[in-house]
């Protein structure tokens, strides 16, 4: 079967998911990448892995990802509709994702959001990025962009430095019943919930991570702690993605993250990269995400985690050694 084909047949599968399925489609997708991409290939080849012998996701390699930093990775041979670029602090050499396909990304972004909080034109969508929207490049406001459009509401859009605009829109919203989403940067959503107390008990607001040197780092209980008593909340949203990734993991309460259809998360050993940690046993964590078709699926993190037995997951922080990157998540504590 030739390459066009192969992706052709994954892409349905793939579109086509059911949980029960989700290792054998993992399978195939590491068998397509590991014939297709040149870097992964050499990656396996240099571990002396033979792809053939893989029979469980469990075995399948996972690419470092600090290799997005240094090469581009691409299964296949196609030229990209737009890159994806982490943002990095100054001087650190940033993470290119090369995108095949704009749509495809906006399609899986949706469906994931989708899976656990409904209908996405149902919302009217908030977006407080400040510093995202001041680059080239960035995942995060590719997803908030999708979203927007996709509301049936023309009050939706980004908010920069704008707060006392978005408190207005958000009170407007409140009288008129209107379901609202306000998805933000740490740094924004502090710096806006201490200028702008307000009672949102009717807004889902959603945090994304990312001090990017502008405030104290903070553990996550923190600053949900700041956010639930300026806004008058029980609980604090959380979206857990990077540039590296197509899929997101959504948090509804305390930190506890849930996969979207196409993403599962493992965790390796400190000690050993090549050996997967133990359940509710911390070590650092690999994301399989089968969305990843045109550059790698299977990814080790530089993020310290948790899974749990229902295969929820938590982040604890980063490796000492790793760099601070715009979207890293605060150390948690335990």
């Amino acid at each position: 079967m030739d390459f066009k084909t192969s992706r052709n047949r994954l892409i349905t599968e793939i579109e086509q998911l059911s949980s029960k399925d989700f290792e054998t489609t993992a399978l195939n997708v590491f068998q397509f990448q590991a014939e297709y991409n040149p870097l992964y290939s050499k990656f396996i080849d240099l571990l002396t892995i033979d792809p053939k012998t893989i029979s469980s996701f469990t075995e399948i390699p996972f690419l470092p990802i600090s290799l997005f930093k240094k090469f581009k990775v691409k299964t296949g041979d196609w030229n990209e509709e737009s890159v994806f670029e982490s943002s990095g602090t100054s001087g650190r050499t940033p993470s290119k994702h090369f995108v095949k396909s704009i749509k495809w990304y906006n399609n899986v972004c949706q469906r994931g959001f989708e899976k656990f909080y409904g209908d996405i034109k149902e919302y009217c969508v908030l977006a407080l990025l400040p510093s995202y929207l001041e680059r080239k490049g960035s995942s995060l406001v590719h997803m908030a962009q999708s979203f927007i459009e996709s509301s049936k509401y023309k009050q939706s859009g980004f908010f920069l430095y704008d707060y006392k605009q978005l408190a207005s829109v958000l009170e407007k919203n409140i009288d008129k019943n209107i379901p609202t989403i306000l998805l933000g940067v740490s740094f924004g959503m502090l710096d806006f919930a201490q200028r702008f107390p307000m009672d949102l008990r009717n807004v889902i607001v959603m945090e994304t991570g990312g001090m990017k040197g502008r405030r104290k780092e903070i553990t996550r209980p923190e600053l949900h702690d700041e956010l639930k008593r300026a806004f008058q909340l029980k609980n604090i949203h959380s979206e857990y993605g990077m540039t590296e990734l197509f899929s997101q993991a959504y948090s509804k309460a305390n930190g506890i993250f849930h996969c979207s259809a196409l993403m599962q998360v493992l965790v390796r050993q400190i000690t050993d990269p090549l050996t997967l940690e133990k359940q509710n046993r911390p070590g650092v964590i690999n994301v399989i995400d089968l969305a990843n078709i045109d550059s790698c699926a299977f990814i080790a993190t530089d993020d310290l985690g948790i899974v749990r037995d229902d295969g929820s997951f938590e982040v604890l922080g980063r490796l000492d050694s790793s760099d601070i990157r715009g979207c890293n998540l605060m150390v948690g504590e335990k």
